[in-house]
């Protein structure tokens, strides 16, 4: 049988086919379909972890209890989670062990375009790269076989044209695979400095023979066409290098590129005259190259910022523009807003409001509080992170006895659970004045509604302990935490005044349901301008919803986007909005 998958989807095909029985992740653009996609399968326990360090440990437990185990992350997540790779990495595996990177090179959803592969030769771990969704599935069995046969902790680096775009992809039955039996192995297990001496030794043995096997897999392989040119390439660059000069060169296609196989690289160059290496992200394979003494043409070329496509290639390789349909409509830019009715709004509404106040944001839907009209942010810096940035403000303005202005650190309550909980602890701890306010939506919001600790459900679905935001920041030491309704403005301002005056910590948990839950969603009817009371003053267009404009000189509302959640009617002064259809 043969399916028209996304590369997602075939990574969890593939996880299927090849008997794992353990996946663990934290959702993250390009990433996040996944394990969206492994739930379903009854063979596998799949879990949402908190955060991508955990999810990496939860698989690395199952390896070594002897089960076939895979966590997939984001590029940034495997930041988060490189502390437990590392020893890993040393430590081998018994199962095993395959970790999904999607990087997001163009950064669609990301801080950052970080280039993972390196993470693969840093950490000394062998690095697959398929080239489209069919190899996305059989790479996973591939990695299962690596990393069992050479006890290795095996990369599986994607990008986001693999993970989102569709390819033919075949089907095959699952591998059924016996659990390895568990041996107690201080030695190799315990990572004290004195195990891990020898064992960082065995690891680059292990690398020698990886090489070998590097060289002789089928995963790296040359299609001899026109030797004038020679194209290395590997993931999402083969297709677009293939794309670009056809038969008119020849190629060698890496699918496994750490450790990389010399060898074979060096039998390739020696038989073509010019050598291009098309890759996306860093000089990965080029730099390889060139420290192997082979002149090669890359990213003097290929630009280091953004995706490649084919157009790019071509202009880049050939000097040639390729014939594109074009058109004269110049299309408006569309930069991403919080969605009408959005819970975040009527917080960042009041914030942005302040006139001595620093916001500290964190990733997530509420980042966009940070645009117009809102323009309630201060700092975006990683996960978790507008705590501990806040936090580090205020000790900044205490100790060099400046005075700073009230810090307000705005985070999410999937981000909360992922990484915030430490930072609060941090602030209680170290006598902080940080006003923390947890934007609980009930679910994880920006990569499409996935559950978390605070939701009461497990990603397969079941139901389970619903954790309480406010109950843990009390578990903490706050002794002053709030839950207010973000979308009434009149509790949404108490709350602010109440937290700007005061001289401790402060946590106010915002918790009103993402307004996309169809499942829990509060608000009912729409909002109407009545335009014989409208003086134009244009108050409602400063709440940012999107389903609000003015055109032709007149205040409109989308009754098709408005969801009714009344907003814009509490800061019109005139009473000129008015909710109907209840």
């Amino acid at each position: 049988m043969k399916k028209l998958l996304t590369g997602n989807e075939a990574i969890a095909r593939g996880a299927y086919e090849a008997g794992i029985t353990v996946a663990a992740a934290y959702p993250g653009t390009p990433s996040t379909e996944i394990l969206e996609n492994i739930a379903p399968y009854e063979e596998i326990y799949a879990e949402w972890a908190p955060n991508e360090k955990v999810a990496l440990e939860v698989a690395g437990g199952a390896s070594i209890a002897g089960a076939r185990a895979l966590a997939a992350m984001k590029h940034v997540g495997v930041n988060v989670a490189a502390d437990p790779l590392m020893t890993l990495a040393y430590t081998g595996v018994n199962g095993g062990l395959v970790l999904v990177t999607a990087d997001d090179p163009g950064m669609h959803s990301s801080q950052n375009e970080q280039d993972n592969r390196y993470y693969a030769k840093f950490g000394k771990m062998a690095l697959l790269e398929p080239s489209d969704s069919q190899e996305a599935k059989d790479l996973v069995a591939e990695a299962m076989k690596i990393s069992e046969e050479f006890d290795v902790v095996v990369i599986l680096r994607v990008t986001t044209r693999i993970c989102h775009s569709k390819t033919l992809v075949e089907f095959k039955d699952r591998q059924e695979v016996a659990m390895k039996p568990y041996v107690k192995q201080a030695n190799k297990y315990i990572a004290t400095p004195a195990n891990a001496k020898v064992l960082h030794g065995t690891l680059e043995e292990r690398l020698k023979r990886l090489e070998e096997y590097s060289n002789n897999s089928p995963l790296n392989y040359i299609e001899w066409n026109d030797k004038k040119i020679g194209v290395v390439a590997s993931g999402v660059g083969f297709q677009y290098a293939r794309e670009v000069f056809g038969e008119g060169a020849s190629y060698l296609k890496l699918g496994m590129t750490n450790p990389l196989p010399k060898q074979k690289i060096r039998e390739f160059a020696a038989q073509v005259e010019t050598i291009y290496v098309v890759e996306e992200g860093e000089p990965y394979l080029e730099e390889a190259l060139k420290v192997m003494g082979i002149d090669c043409i890359g990213k003097d070329k290929l630009p280091l910022v953004g995706e490649l496509n084919p157009d790019i290639v071509e202009r880049a390789f050939m000097g040639t523009e390729r014939e594109v349909f074009t058109t004269d409509i110049k299309l408006p830019n569309r930069p991403p807003v919080l969605c009408p009715g959005c819970p975040h709004r009527g917080l960042y509404y009041v914030l942005g409001r302040q006139k001595n106040a620093i916001v500290t944001t964190d990733i997530g839907c509420y980042t966009l509080g940070s645009a117009p009209p809102l323009n309630a942010g201060d700092t975006c810096i990683c996960m978790g992170a507008s705590i501990t940035a806040g936090h580090g403000m205020y000790k900044a303005f205490e100790h060099n006895k400046t005075e700073g202005k009230k810090i307000f650190s705005v985070i999410g309550d999937s981000t909360f659970f992922h990484s915030g909980v430490t930072g609060l602890m941090d602030v209680v701890y170290n006598k902080g004045n940080s006003i923390v306010i947890i934007a609980d939506n009930r679910i994880t919001g920006m990569t499409g509604h996935q559950e978390n600790p605070g939701t009461g459900k497990t990603l397969k679905g079941e139901p389970t302990v619903e954790i309480d935001v406010a109950k843990v920041c009390k578990g903490l030491g706050v002794d002053k935490v709030i839950e207010v309704n973000p979308l009434n403005l009149e509790e949404m301002e108490a709350a602010i005044k109440e937290a700007a005056s005061t001289d401790e910590t402060m946590v106010i948990v915002t918790k009103w349901p993402c307004a996309l839950l169809k499942d829990q969603v509060k608000a009912k009817g729409y909002c109407r301008i009545d335009e014989e009371k409208c003086k134009m003053c244009k108050a409602c267009l400063k709440v940012g919803c999107p389903a609000i404009f003015n055109i032709e000189g007149k205040i409109q509302i989308d009754e098709t986007m408005c969801n009714g959640c009344g907003l814009c009617a509490q800061v019109c002064r005139f009473d000129a909005i008015e909710k109907v259809g209840e």
